[in-house]
């Protein structure tokens, strides 16, 4: 395993990137080796069988395991909430905060149900972001704390992680990141978000593209426009996915804002979110075309736009189908089956 590399700068980040662990070809032969011994048509499972070559590989080992999945929210708090943007007051993001701690969220019931381990980290809720049509949202030192101590909440022998957040305004950030880094129009971009409509996502509408105007200058680099325009809890899970590559740990991305919170390193070094599988499609309109941009499928389509999460935590449950399948089926030649002619 390479060790994480020793962050002090945005260049450092890049540098990071720019060397980043490859899948395990070994795995990957493995799982491609035994996918046509097993008791079906060859590709009958369709995608399951890919996701089993996908976890062979960024696992590094064969037969990949999915024993130990972890979903790992972290919250922020927006000082563009200021500007109106949501329908519901900043406040609510410690005090949900307060309920994923005593056990009462979506989340927690999804983790209970399906046995998925969580956790949840807030990042300086006292301390918003600045409002990013006045500035940039972050300082560098800003930055590289949350980037940090996302990459420390990653840990050795997780089997996979589910990237989720928690922070009222973060759609609009992450319209406004999507927005500067593939351009376009504000509207393809931005959605209800917590509810909002009419009059109200006419002006959230409006203060995106102020915002990217605002940080032109940041648009040439990608881990910029995420400084610039996103949150600490963004942020973190830009470090916890370049982290988990360095952990060989697989990871899947929640929705519309984990997808772009991720997206900066995307754009920076292409091939970085090769271990991450998107793990539903939100609602939220941004999210579908930000996959697109992405090249990324999603696994689920449930319309669901809570974060949380939740949409990972969900597709947890397909990549152990895919687990149990590849693992625990008869080949042909065990069950003394004959095989394709």
């Amino acid at each position: 395993m390479i060790p994480l590399p020793a962050l002090q700068s945005l260049d450092d980040i890049q540098k990071a990137l720019a060397t980043l662990p490859e899948p395990d070809q070994d795995a990957a032969d493995a799982a491609h080796k035994r996918e046509p011994q097993l008791t079906k048509p060859p590709g009958a499972l369709g995608r399951l069988e890919d996701l089993v070559v996908w976890l062979s590989q960024w696992q590094g080992r064969h037969p990949p395991a999915m024993g130990t999945p972890k979903a790992q929210v972290f919250a922020g708090n927006h000082g563009v909430t200021g500007k109106g943007v949501s329908a519901y007051p900043a406040d609510v993001t410690a005090q949900m905060v307060a309920n994923f701690e005593a056990g009462g969220a979506a989340i927690n019931q999804l983790c209970q149900a399906f046995g998925v381990g969580f956790a949840i980290d807030a990042l300086a809720l006292d301390r918003p972001t600045k409002d990013f049509t006045e500035g940039a949202a972050m300082t560098e030192a800003e930055f590289l704390d949350a980037f940090v101590f996302g990459m420390g909440a990653v840990n050795d022998g997780t089997d996979v992680l589910c990237l989720g957040e928690m922070g009222i305004g973060n759609t609009t950030a992450a319209a406004a990141i999507s927005l500067g880094l593939f351009g376009g129009d504000p509207k393809d971009w931005t959605g209800m978000g917590t509810g909002v409509s009419g009059e109200a996502l006419t002006k959230k509408t409006e203060i995106v593209g102020t915002a990217v105007a605002a940080q032109a200058k940041a648009a040439s680099n990608p881990l910029q426009v995420l400084r610039c325009l996103g949150g600490r809890e963004m942020v973190a899970i830009a470090g916890a996915v370049l982290a988990a590559r360095y952990r060989n740990v697989p990871v899947l991305l929640d929705g519309y804002v984990a997808t772009a919170s991720a997206a900066p390193l995307e754009a920076a070094q292409p091939g970085a979110l090769d271990h991450c599988q998107v793990g539903h499609v939100s609602a939220e309109p941004g999210h579908t075309l930000l996959l697109e941009k992405l090249g990324k499928t999603p696994l689920l389509n449930l319309e669901m736009r809570l974060g949380e999460a939740t949409g990972a935590v969900m597709a947890v449950q397909v990549l152990r189908a895919a687990v149990a399948c590849h693992n625990g089926m008869a080949t042909f030649e065990d069950a003394a089956i004959s095989g394709k002619n």
